[in-house]
């Protein structure tokens, strides 16, 4: 007698069950490890990211491995919002997606027609051949594959901002996530994520969501920042990278016993 399994809650559905801000970490090294190491620390989530990070296919697969049983929920960003690659992620098993770059609401249609099936979109039929079923493991997957996957749109540019209650009134999108870094360099202030105007474009998208019952997310290294837009009502966010943390730490660690007499100055993270 075969196994019956059911999928995790997706990212959406915890999202709908808290009570506070979902914090979490990028996990951008690639390793499955670290991934593992940063699931069980205690955070609510982790991005693992393949826009910027070196992750393909197998990477993503090994890590999702690495992180299931921890209470952290995974979420992949994509490099792209390309129909055929999104459907190769959720075949691994990829529930919850963020798909960077999302301009218009033509933009997120076409990316809640990705993630499903016939007739309501345009997802490849392979299930009984993938992880997302666990190999037709899961009851009526093909019928209920909604239930388990959440989709999440960045707004990162400035005609994103402008566009954002068409985006946010896009049936199908699970909330929204505001990237500060390319917000800010299509704002012509490349590496100021602190920036009064970047920091009000980014509190606009979080009221006009909060208007629109969507949820929202933000990504904020600064400590100040961050909990100034937590305190501003923000659903989820990133607070830290796995490869920012080891390059500070390690930089402390020289610094603490190697002189240092250079006078560098670092314009982003």
């Amino acid at each position: 007698m075969s196994v019956r399994l059911e999928p995790p809650l997706s990212f959406a559905s915890r999202l709908r069950d808290s009570t506070r801000a979902l914090v979490g970490v990028w996990v951008c090294s690639g390793s499955p490890t670290v991934a593992e190491i940063c699931a069980g620390s205690g955070v609510d989530w982790v991005l693992i990211d393949s826009e910027h990070a070196p992750n393909g296919l197998e990477s993503i697969l090994a890590q999702l491995h690495a992180v299931q049983g921890y209470p952290a929920t995974p979420v992949v960003r994509t490099p792209h919002g390309d129909p055929n690659l999104i459907k190769q992620y959720l075949d691994l098993g990829v529930q919850n997606l963020l798909v960077p770059m999302v301009n218009t609401a033509a933009d997120a249609e076409q990316l809640v027609r990705a993630v499903r099936y016939p007739p309501l979109g345009m997802r490849g039929v392979g299930s009984a051949l993938a992880r997302a079923s666990r190999w037709n493991r899961v009851d009526n997957y093909l019928h209920r594959a909604g239930e388990f996957i959440s989709l999440f749109v960045q707004v990162e540019t400035g005609a994103a901002v402008g566009n954002i209650d068409e985006i946010l009134s896009v049936d199908g999108i699970d909330g929204v996530f505001v990237g500060p870094s390319d917000l800010a360099a299509s704002m012509g202030l490349l590496g100021q994520q602190d920036h009064p105007d970047v920091v009000a474009a980014v509190e606009h998208v979080i009221a006009r969501a909060r208007q629109a019952g969507r949820p929202v997310g933000v990504n904020a290294f600064a400590p100040a920042l961050a909990e100034r837009y937590i305190d501003g009502g923000i659903d989820f966010i990133l607070v830290a990278a796995d490869v920012s943390l080891l390059a500070r730490s390690t930089e402390e660690i020289a610094a603490r016993f190697i002189a240092d007499t250079s006078d560098e100055r670092r314009t982003s993270y």
